[in-house]
Formats: structure tokens, sequence, C-alpha cells
């Protein structure tokens, strides 16, 4: 029974341990809009080395809207 436990605990504290993060590809998307046609262009890959969730909000913090030289826009992002 002792041995049980002592494996069983050895076995517990490894997973704990063990990291969960691994590279997450978020590509962005920056797409103009205009009266009568719409333009989406690579706006960018970034890598990040975290948990999907973290991974997910960093990639969705890239996100954004606004307008310059070639128009109103939005940048879309997502984790692939």
């Amino acid at each position: 029974m002792k041995k049980i436990l002592i494996l069983s605990l050895a076995l517990g504290s490894a997973i704990s341990v063990t990291s969960c993060k691994k590279n997450y590809t978020c590509n962005c998307t920056k797409t103009y809009t205009g009266s009568s046609a719409s333009l989406s262009i690579k706006d960018g890959t970034y890598t990040y080395n975290d948990t999907k969730v973290k991974a997910t909000d960093r990639c969705n913090a890239n996100e954004n809207s606004g307008s310059d030289i070639g128009g109103n826009y939005s940048v879309n992002c997502s984790i692939q």
C-alpha cells in the first residue's frame, strides 16, 4: 500500500510540473472595405509559445480597425 501511495505521488508530481505550452501560429489579415469592393491582404504571422488560451488572447489583441491611405480597414486574427 505504501509503494502505491509513493508511486502515485511521484506520478502526480511529474504531471503537475509538465508544461502545457507549445507553439501556436497567429495569422492576421487586413481587409479594406470600400463602396464597391473589398480587398484582403496578409497583415502578419506571429508565433506564441504559450498555452492555447493565452496564445489566443495574445493573437486577438492584434485585431483592430481604422483608416489609412488605402481606406477603411479591419485586421482580423486567428490561431492556426
